[in-house]
C-alpha cells in the first residue's frame, strides 16, 4: 500500500486515496467554512434589516452620505475581479503557468482597488465627522439613528474589507505556487478553493451596495 502511495502526484496527502477524492474533501471543507461566513455575515444583515425597518428614515437620510460613484465603481471593480478569479481557475485547469499567474496578479490588483477606494470614502466620513463616536455630527433629522446606520456601514463594510485583505494575501501565496509550477492539469485544488472564497467575498459586496448606498435614492449624491 505504502508503495503504490508513493507512486501517486507528489500533492497527494497520505490521508487520500487519490486527488479527486482531495480535490472533493478540500472543497467540501471551503464549503462548509463559508456556511460558516454566510451565518456570521447573515446575523449583521438581520441587525441591519431589524433597525432598517424601524428608523426608515433616518437610514434613508444616512444612505445619502454615502457616495454612490465610489460604490458603484467598488461593485464593478469586484465583479471584474471575479471575471480575472474565474479565468485563474481555467487556467490552472489547463496547465497553463504564465496565463494562470497573470490573472491572480490582475485578481490581487482589482482588490488592491477596491480598498483604496474604501480608504478614500473612510476618509471622507472622518473628515465630514460621520464616523461614530463623540465627534459625531449628524445634520439630519435623526442623528441618534442615524448614528446607528454609520455605526452598521463601518462594522459592515470594514469586515468585508479584512476579508478581502485575507484574500489577496492568498492569492499573493498561490500567485508564488504558481509561478513555481505547482500547479498542473493534474493538481490545481488551491486554486479552485481559494476561488470559491473569493467569489463570496464578492457576493457579500454585492449585497452591501444596494442595501447601504440604495435606500431611497432619489435625491442628490452627497
Amino acid at each position: 500500500m505504502s508503495g503504490a502511495h508513493a507512486s501517486q502526484h507528489p500533492a497527494l496527502q497520505h490521508h487520500f486515496d487519490n486527488l479527486d477524492q482531495q480535490f472533493e474533501a478540500s472543497t467540501l471543507g471551503m464549503w462548509l467554512f463559508l456556511v460558516t461566513e454566510i451565518l456570521f455575515f447573515g446575523g449583521l444583515f438581520t441587525a441591519y434589516l431589524v433597525y432598517r425597518i424601524a428608523y426608515p428614515e433616518a437610514f434613508a437620510d444616512a444612505s445619502h452620505h454615502l457616495n454612490i460613484v465610489l460604490g458603484g465603481t467598488n461593485t464593478a471593480v469586484l465583479i471584474g475581479s471575479s471575471l480575472t478569479m474565474a479565468m485563474a481557475v481555467y487556467a490552472a485547469q489547463l496547465g497553463r503557468r504564465n496565463t494562470q499567474v497573470i490573472f491572480l496578479v490582475a485578481t490581487m490588483a482589482l482588490g488592491l482597488v477596491f480598498l483604496g477606494i474604501k480608504a478614500v470614502e473612510y476618509s471622507h466620513k472622518f473628515e465630514e465627522h460621520l464616523v461614530p463616536g463623540i465627534n459625531f455630527v449628524f445634520e439630519g433629522r435623526d442623528p441618534i439613528h442615524s448614528q446607528l446606520f454609520f455605526s452598521l456601514y463601518f462594522v459592515m463594510t470594514g469586515l468585508h474589507a479584512l476579508h478581502m485583505i485575507v484574500g489577496i494575501g492568498i492569492m499573493t501565496v498561490l500567485t508564488v505556487m504558481a509561478w513555481r509550477g505547482r500547479f498542473t492539469k493534474a493538481y490545481h485544488t488551491p486554486v479552485e478553493v481559494s476561488g470559491l472564497y473569493w467569489h463570496f467575498v464578492d457576493i457579500v459586496w454585492i449585497f452591501l451596495f444596494p442595501l447601504l448606498y440604495l435606500i431611497d435614492r432619489h435625491g442628490p449624491v452627497h
